[in-house]
């Protein structure tokens, strides 16, 4: 019998005019149709954690957001409403702000600016995350909806290893805890899944987040499948470029086929390994 796998992807902005980590909502919407027209359903993370404890949730995928950019709410949620497709955001949690809901593609009034990634960056840094991140009205009518569920990303998306590394584990403890008490007071609740600020963790990390209550870690590693003998602690995923829906479906179909995707992830970690060198 064949493992079965279930692809999580990533994404960050969706956007005109794409950028970095970034896709058009033209072709966002065109791999949303591909997904569909292939018979994938977008799983929720509890979906997700059944089908790791081996349980059969059939044909699905898992669509995940990092950071929680406004262009989410703006182009990205729409779409997904459109087609009928669940999403995880991993918020940021000190980044959002409170304030009116603003408007989407969805009702026809004047769309918020959604600047490129680098412009967004320099925004934060600014104080000024409110013009570029989602606002807690927006995640409370996006969660309302049934289809997008929100958790942990940490509070600031700090690598605390790189300014103060003989802080780090004292840092990451204090993360996890602001992040889990402004979900909880914001949403009520706060759930067992966590993704890693910048994709970085170690064997600390790891430790850190069980003892907080995070028994479902997921990185930015992308070459590997999520099948039932996959940690819970390892759960990989794979940016989605700027592309149409054929080539992910493409890059679905090597990474997770149960016959292929050895020799795919295998070969792509060895070229990876060589150009870092």
């Amino acid at each position: 019998m064949m493992t079965t796998s279930i692809p999580v992807l990533m994404y960050h902005h969706v956007r005109p005019g794409a950028g970095m980590i970034a896709c058009t909502p033209e072709h966002f919407e065109s791999q949303l149709q591909w997904l569909q027209a292939n018979g994938y359903k977008g799983l929720t993370l509890d979906e997700f954690s059944t089908h790791l404890a081996g349980q059969n949730v059939g044909k699905g995928v898992l669509i995940t957001f990092d950071d929680g950019y406004l262009n989410n709410w703006v182009y990205a949620y729409p779409l997904l409403k459109k087609y009928g497709f669940k999403a995880t955001i991993f918020l940021v949690t000190s980044w959002l702000q409170h304030g009116e809901i603003r408007a989407n593609t969805a009702t026809g009034a004047t769309l918020p600016a959604c600047p490129d990634h680098h412009q967004c960056e320099a925004l934060i840094e600014a104080g000024k995350s409110d013009e570029v991140i989602l606002r807690w009205s927006e995640v409370h009518a996006m969660r309302d909806s049934g289809l997008i569920e929100f958790h942990s990303h940490t509070h600031t998306h700090t690598r605390w290893d790189k300014i103060l590394p003989e802080q780090k584990n004292a840092k990451m403890q204090w993360e996890l805890s602001a992040s889990r008490q402004t979900l909880l007071t914001e949403l009520g609740a706060v759930s067992d899944h966590l993704c890693w600020p910048q994709g970085y963790f170690d064997e600390d990390y790891v430790h850190i987040a069980q003892e907080a209550g995070f028994n479902y870690l997921y990185t930015t590693q992308a070459f590997g499948r999520n099948t039932q003998k996959t940690p819970a602690t390892h759960i990989h995923r794979f940016a989605v470029r700027n592309r149409p829906g054929k080539t992910l479906g493409q890059r679905i179909r090597a990474s997770h086929h149960p016959i292929v995707a050895p020799f795919f992830n295998t070969f792509k970690q060895w070229r990876r390994t060589r150009r870092d060198r």
